[in-house]
């Protein structure tokens, strides 16, 4: 149990690390405009030289800022709760803490995914059709490894609450 744990804090530290890069940094998509390189994240974009705040207020944009903060705070607070089922804190008896951790992370999960999916929708509708020099870039990558890893946290920490049950389960008969 307690390995399946572990690796589920791991995952979900690791994850929440990417999510935090990922979100903030400004390289989600590069391309190439009057023979020069620019990039842009989720906050701003960059022409040599100089980066500008995005000023639009772009619904696919905003959608994606949201689902990643979202992501960013439910994997927080699942790693807070794992943390707790690790260590057996008691406070809250009344709910199994491996499993409500395993759920926050399933649902940061999502949330991620979400953020992944519109992004790669919209910009692959928009930018493919108008522009044909460009790249998603690694700070996009890193937001796809962090929907595997907050995955397999969830995986771990619901394998974890299966053995911490199997045994209840089979003495209360």
């Amino acid at each position: 149990m307690y390995s399946f744990m572990g690796g589920g804090l791991f995952c979900a530290g690791v994850g929440n690390i990417l999510l935090i890069i990922s979100t903030a940094t400004d390289y989600w998509m590069q391309y190439r405009h009057s023979n020069n390189y620019m990039h842009q994240g989720l906050w701003r974009y960059c022409v040599p030289g100089k980066c500008m705040t995005h000023t639009d207020s772009i619904a696919y944009w905003d959608a994606t800022r949201a689902f990643m903060i979202l992501s960013l705070l439910a994997c927080f607070i699942g790693i807070v709760i794992g943390v707790m089922a690790f260590i057996h804190y008691s406070s809250f008896d009344g709910f199994d803490k491996t499993f409500a951790a395993g759920i926050l992370f399933f649902i940061s999960c999502f949330f991620v995914l979400l953020a992944m999916a519109v992004y790669t929708g919209v910009t692959v509708n928009y930018y493919g059709k108008r522009y044909g020099n460009w790249r998603f870039s690694w700070s996009y990558i890193m937001g796809w490894v962090a929907v595997v890893l907050t995955f397999f946290s969830g995986i771990f920490y619901m394998c974890a609450y299966r053995m911490h049950e199997c045994p209840r389960n089979s003495n209360s008969r």
